[in-house]
């Protein structure tokens, strides 16, 4: 007979939900996971990649931390590509296309190994409480299972609704089941829900399509990798090429005649979509002057015929879906595979939570993912770790673990939904990161692993290779601070077989580093006892960029340093706002709902001003 009692319970099988298991149970809580599917554990309904803009930064975050998703998506990847590499570091970020049928098999061997996490195929109904303290849940077939935590990763499932044309129905993504029940429960517990939207595209037969019309966009070779386990690298001839089209005056006719056959536009959605990740529809008419949008074809499988036509998300009917897609080049012959659908599920209010992902009204209670007011997999997975830490710390009496602005994405994208709120779903940017050449993607583990070693999530073999690295980066470091290079005519002649600039005398090797062209492997070649050295790859980028941005990374960790005291100063949970003499209207009710835990975080909600900061900091100096 299967057990009942548990440390933790993880609600959902998504990639918030499979973080927080794997989190908690490697940390060595009890875990359970409930999931309604577990053949569609960490499955991929939208897009069939991991990473992009910023996400890819998150991606490997996780990894640092000793996560899942970064490792996993290394294995059995179709294309790599590292994008905006004409721009600085601070923006770098790396994107991979997965096969949606071996990247979920994966992360379901992963979870199969570890001796303490039981995986329990059902649908969670309501939650088990008392003196809101959170006791554990209520499955639709009446089974209860207790437990000291309670983590909800319910994904776009809750009280789900599928949208195309005039069709409105019950059902989740990917032909799944909704989950009914607990959006009910969590209504009587005085928690705050709405609704939101995303949406799909179209899969179209491989088979059916002319890309000779099409532009191909070939992935990269080098050791772009997420997880830092991992060095080794797939090369060009074994990655899938994508495509690239563009829609045209006839996609966009075809699009504005039809906007009654919209869900989006014939008000049949009520709830707000992505802003970053609009429709084809939203965005033939928010950029009306546009005479075409591009998009791109992209393989979902390896070895599979469908085809995802990324940038065509939609919730026009199957007639004019079919209309749509067969007026682009290359395409006027394509077969469907799945049509296009919008999603309306609910969602939790930003403010019911605060920035340890804890619900404020229960102990215990804690959310990750889509559940939250988030969308894609990266962000998804980014939370599911930091709630699956933050509950096993709960459970234990250890204080909450939080991540600052300047030490990762992770940590901007709590802060920003938590302080800020949300009303669409919330897409991580490098634009919302003010600190971005400190959250670069080569730099996760200097980090980040210290935290996930001291957590007990990064083994400590793992550890000690880190350190080792660690040495031998200081050590190049050092010695290129301290060395020069001489105007000597080997050093000439040097420079003048590999066609770098002359030097006109004696200049350091760092300064000699910093020029644009000149790479680490040339400072090798000069100072050959750094032949020893063995750096890895990912340790030379770092080390490149350590020196080639000195400047700019020290000024932004000088502006971060002179915030911190700000997020250093806590906050009690229990004071009093609302008669709190001197601040404005909306401070007072800002500062009530959102219960900041710092003035930092105070300092950031909008509507509360510095005047605002400065009487807050006095009223508690008064108190003190």
């Amino acid at each position: 007979m299967m057990k009942r009692d548990f440390d933790i319970i993880v609600v959902g099988g998504g990639h918030a939900g499979v973080e927080a298991a794997h989190a908690t149970s490697k940390m060595g809580a009890n875990t359970l996971l409930v999931t309604i599917n577990k053949k569609m554990i960490s499955n991929m309904p939208c897009n069939p990649s991991i990473g992009g803009s910023a996400k890819g930064i998150v991606v490997r975050e996780i990894d640092a931390l000793g996560g899942l998703m970064g490792y996993v998506a290394d294995l059995e990847r179709l294309q790599v590509k590292m994008l905006n590499t004409g721009k600085g570091p601070g923006v770098q970020c790396l994107r991979m296309q997965e096969d949606k049928h071996i990247y979920p098999l994966l992360i379901q061997k992963e979870l199969e190994k570890i001796t303490n996490l039981t995986i329990y195929e059902g649908m969670v109904t309501s939650l088990i409480y008392s003196n809101h303290q959170i006791k554990g849940v209520v499955l639709e077939d009446g089974k209860e299972f207790y437990s000291k935590a309670v983590i909800l990763a319910n994904g776009t499932y809750l009280e789900s609704q599928i949208l195309r044309g005039h069709d409105k129905f019950s059902g989740g993504p990917d032909g799944e089941r909704p989950a009914h029940g607990l959006s009910s429960c969590l209504n009587k517990m005085g928690i705050d829900l709405f609704r939101l939207k995303t949406g799909t595209p179209p899969r179209i037969d491989k088979d059916s399509i002319d890309f000779s019309a099409t532009e191909i966009q070939p992935g990269q070779e080098g050791y772009l990798n997420f997880s830092y386990l991992h060095q080794d690298y797939i090369t060009l001839e074994k990655q899938l090429p994508c495509y690239l089209l563009y829609t045209n005056l006839n996609t966009h006719s075809i699009i504005r005649s039809n906007l009654h056959e919209s869900a989006q536009f014939n008000g049949l959605v009520k709830a707000l979509g992505p802003r970053y990740c609009p429709s084809i529809e939203g965005k033939i008419v928010n950029f009306s002057d546009k005479e075409r949008h591009q998009l791109f074809l992209e393989p979902e499988f390896r070895d599979g015929n469908s085809i995802y036509l990324q940038g065509l998300a939609t919730s026009l009917s199957k007639e004019v879906q079919e209309k749509v897609v067969h007026s682009l080049k290359g395409l006027e012959n394509a077969k469907f595979l799945k049509y296009g659908y919008a999603i309306e599920y609910d969602t939790i209010k930003s403010y019911e939570f605060d920035a340890t992902l804890k619900i404020k009204k229960y102990c215990g209670l804690y959310v990750a993912g889509q559940i939250m007011g988030t969308s894609g997999y990266e962000e998804a997975a980014g939370l599911g770790i930091m709630a699956g830490i933050n509950a096993f710390n709960y459970i234990n009496n250890k204080p909450p673990f939080i991540l600052r602005r300047n030490e990762a994405y992770i940590g901007v994208m709590i802060d920003d939904i938590v302080t800020k709120g949300v009303d669409e779903p919330y897409r991580l940017l490098s634009s919302r990161a003010e600190y971005r050449l400190l959250l670069r993607h080569d730099n996760a583990d200097r980090r980040l692993t210290k935290y996930g070693y001291q957590l007990g999530l990064i083994v400590q073999s793992r550890y000690d290779a880190f350190v080792s690295k660690e040495e031998k980066l200081q050590f190049v470091y050092n010695f290129i601070n301290s060395h020069h290079l001489s105007y000597k005519p080997q050093v000439l002649n040097y420079l003048e077989v590999n066609k770098l600039e002359p030097i006109h005398n004696s200049i350091k090797a760092s300064d000699f580093l910093k020029r644009t062209n000149v790479l680490y492997r040339n400072i090798v070649d000069l100072f050959p006892e750094l032949n020893d050295i063995d750096l890895p790859q990912y340790a030379i980028r770092q080390l490149e960029i350590l020196i080639k941005y000195e400047g700019y990374i020290k000024k932004q960790e000088d502006i971060a340093s002179s915030y911190a005291k700000f997020d250093n100063y806590k906050l009690d949970n229990e004071i009093d706002y609302l008669h709190m003499d001197g601040l404005a209207l909306e401070a007072r009710q800002k500062l009530d709902r959102i219960r900041p835990l710092t003035i930092g975080q105070a300092s950031r909600i909008s509507g509360v001003n510095p005047s605002d900061i400065s009487i807050l900091i006095l009223n508690l100096k008064k108190s003190k």
